[in-house]
């Protein structure tokens, strides 16, 4: 079970409540994290990360300075950086695989970290959940712990503003006090953000986890391009139900903490049901059953290389 703390191998906890007890120097590095400033992240340095993605990278690319996601209530954020080459891989994680996640998450950092030149370790930071009434964050947070207490890797956990310890009042309300975290590739820094912009192809990819999509992995860091699809759906006239709900209705039905979703949720449900009306086959955006790519440009955008007929090669 290498999970380590302060170099050591911990035991699998029983509760997160256990954990913090047995480690109260975690609780203190939340306390800190959590106090430290939102960034507002630059979108012309930014790769977005949504809801069950993940994308690895190194300092030596040139097109994504920063991975970024935000919008987390009960799913948790999962950053796992080697500290030789500097590799880091970050994940949204929502539970619904947990197990066969973490593997791909691990192996996509050890792979852009074979320079024996560059000797390290893995670290691990986990930031996410609240102390929901449903014990989802609970749930997900022991899961991540225990999955990745299975690697055959030494993984040491760095950071971990988890559950209770990312949880604050508001009105009387529990709420995640972090909901989005960002990582500087070149420097390695690890801080609480947020992000205006969460392209490319936003709605798109939103289609996908809505359709019952699993955790992909999105980005080759080798050619600098970012890989959405090929996926599958089919026509369901029934979801335009949605659209002439009220915000309560929606929150209470599509949401796993309807009372700690960020303003732009429902909007955000809207707008991802209103493209798949308007795209009742996936096969129209994937023609072929291509997927789609998108290059950074000189201007700092993402531009679809399938529209403008440029090379992925």
């Amino acid at each position: 079970m290498p999970l380590l703390i302060q170099n050591r191998i911990i035991e699998r906890p029983g509760s997160t409540v256990d954990l913090f007890a047995r480690y109260p120097h975690l609780q203190e590095n939340a306390r800190v994290f959590r106090s430290k400033p939102v960034v507002d992240v630059d979108p012309k340095c930014l790769l977005y990360i949504q809801q069950r993605e993940f994308a690895a990278t190194t300092p030596a690319d040139n097109s994504v300075a920063v991975l970024g996601s935000d919008d987390a209530t009960t799913c948790h954020l999962v950053l796992v950086r080697h500290t030789g080459s500097g590799a880091a891989c970050l994940a949204h994680c929502d539970g619904s695989s947990t197990w066969s996640e973490v593997p791909l998450i691990v192996k996509a950092v050890t792979s852009l970290s074979k320079d024996p030149a560059k000797e390290g370790r893995l670290d691990l930071h986990l930031v996410g959940g609240f102390d929901d009434e449903s014990k989802t964050s609970h749930k997900l947070s022991l899961n991540l712990l225990s999955a990745f207490q299975r690697q055959k890797e030494d993984i040491h956990l760095e950071t971990c503003c988890i559950t209770e310890m990312n949880d604050v009042l508001v009105d009387g309300a529990h709420r995640p006090g972090v909901h989005g975290i960002g990582i500087n590739i070149k420097t390695g820094e690890v801080f609480p953000a947020s992000f205006p912009y969460k392209g490319p192809a936003e709605e798109l990819r939103s289609a996908r986890t809505f359709t019952g999509g699993q955790m992909a992995d999105i980005y080759d860091s080798n050619k600098g391009v970012v890989k959405i699809g090929p996926c599958k759906w089919s026509p369901n006239l029934d979801i335009s139900f949605w659209l002439s709900q009220d915000d309560d209705t929606i929150l209470k039905y599509l949401s796993t903490s309807p009372t700690a979703e960020p303003p732009h949720f429902v909007q955000h449900i809207k707008s991802t049901i209103q493209f798949l009306l308007e795209h009742p086959s996936s096969d129209s955006v994937f023609p072929g059953g291509q997927p789609q790519h998108y290059r950074r440009t000189e201007q700092g955008d993402w531009e679809n290389c399938c529209i403008y007929g440029l090379s992925v090669s």
